[in-house]
């Protein structure tokens, strides 16, 4: 069957130049510490230095692995910024510096890491940005469990809580993404003969980070999220050239959230379906009670979860009831913003609540048409 072409909106054409006028982002991804993120990094800088790209070093770590510093070879690396902090210099990226001389291409590592109070930016993939805006290409690397939208996979399948954490957007917004791929066993041998870690933290990681389980399931995550970014390149390639027949051109997903320990999840969970299916994803806290009258806890609660949904690039709403009942809020909205897919944790409520005060769920199917409702299980073993 023949490609049918579409003619571009004059905002997509302005959209696109705007692209081509920013720097071009290149990721290298791993599945642990010790994949060899950094070292291809560094060899491909080489590389482009070769060829007689002007290309510096803005921010390297080694980590004391000497395979890895023998890898900046000729590359020249910029003085690090020092900034004081509770009595004690330490050492960032200088974004001014890289700015100021503005180098067709720098390399950045540790894209998840958080500045030192008193940075420009409180993370180093903000710098990254500001660098891409200003034309700077970048090469840059990071960890697959560093990845937002996958915190509560990796929490839930490995028991790790990540901390340092970069939003999706800036794996979106990346033209080229490299996986390095190193197998599990590999990697643990590489921590036994210390390769990776020092020697007083070997037994430890080997124990806990880097059982063979864990690194199996990361390795199956990066493996899946490079397949996904191939599969989304190429509808993007599609969208960009006009091919129509592109998914997801209707549907609008909702994820409605309390105070509850699920709220982050239920966020990244709508998150990745909507990015699936190329559509706008809405996020809803319908409240009994007015901002002004919240408790202290709730409002840090609503601003984690609105941060949150701003980093994924959602829209945040929230919605005092007025008197009303929060489903007809919630059925209400729904209308009102075509929503097709509705995602809810799993109610609070008991058995005898459903049956007394009516099931949210079932009020939603019975008061609107063509809306689907997907129920994200808590973990609570009993609510009777």
């Amino acid at each position: 069957m023949a490609n049918v072409h579409k003619r571009k909106h004059p905002d997509e054409v302005l959209e696109q130049i705007r692209r081509e006028e920013r720097g071009r982002l290149k990721l290298f991804i791993g599945a642990a510490p010790g994949a060899g993120k950094t070292y291809t990094m560094l060899r491909e800088g080489n590389e482009l230095l070769q060829k007689g790209c002007d290309l510096v070093i803005g921010f390297v770590e080694t980590h004391g692995r000497e395979e890895t510093r023998k890898q900046i070879g000729a590359l020249p690396l910029l003085p690090l910024k020092e900034i004081e902090y509770k009595g004690r210099v330490l050492q960032e990226l200088d974004l001014q510096a890289i700015l100021d001389r503005r180098p067709h291409t720098v390399i950045v590592d540790e894209l998840a890491h958080t500045n030192v109070p008193g940075s420009k930016h409180r993370k180093r993939y903000e710098d990254v940005e500001e660098l891409l805006q200003a034309g700077i290409h970048v090469l840059a690397a990071m960890n697959i469990q560093h990845v937002e939208s996958l915190n509560d996979t990796v929490e839930r399948l490995t028991g790790v809580k990540v901390r340092e954490r970069v939003p999706d957007r800036v794996l979106n917004r990346a033209h080229e993404i490299q996986l390095i791929d190193t197998p599990p066993e590999q990697l643990r041998e590489r921590m036994r003969n210390g390769l990776i870690y020092r020697p007083d933290k070997i037994e430890q990681a080997l124990k806990h980070f880097f059982r063979l389980g864990n690194l199996n399931v990361l390795r199956e995550l990066a493996l899946r999220e490079i397949a996904d970014d191939v599969e989304e390149r190429l509808q993007h390639y599609q969208q960009e050239h006009g091919i129509e027949g592109m998914t997801g051109a209707h549907e609008k997903i909702l994820v409605c959230v309390q105070y509850r320990p699920n709220a982050e999840r239920l966020i990244r969970r709508g998150w990745r379906i909507a990015n699936r299916l190329k559509c706008d994803l809405h996020i809803l806290n319908v409240s009994v009670r007015p901002l002004p009258e919240l408790a202290a806890q709730e409002r840090k609660k609503l601003q984690v979860m609105e941060q949150l949904a701003r980093d994924l690039g959602a829209v945040f709403h929230f919605c005092p009831t007025e008197g009303k009942k929060p489903v007809d809020v919630m059925v209400s909205f729904i209308k009102r913003h075509r929503i097709t897919q509705v995602i809810l944790g799993q109610s609070a409520r008991t058995r005898w609540e459903e049956i007394s005060k009516g099931s949210i769920i079932n009020k939603i199917m019975k008061d609107t048409q063509f809306v689907d409702v997907l129920v994200v299980a808590d973990g609570v073993e009993n609510r009777d």
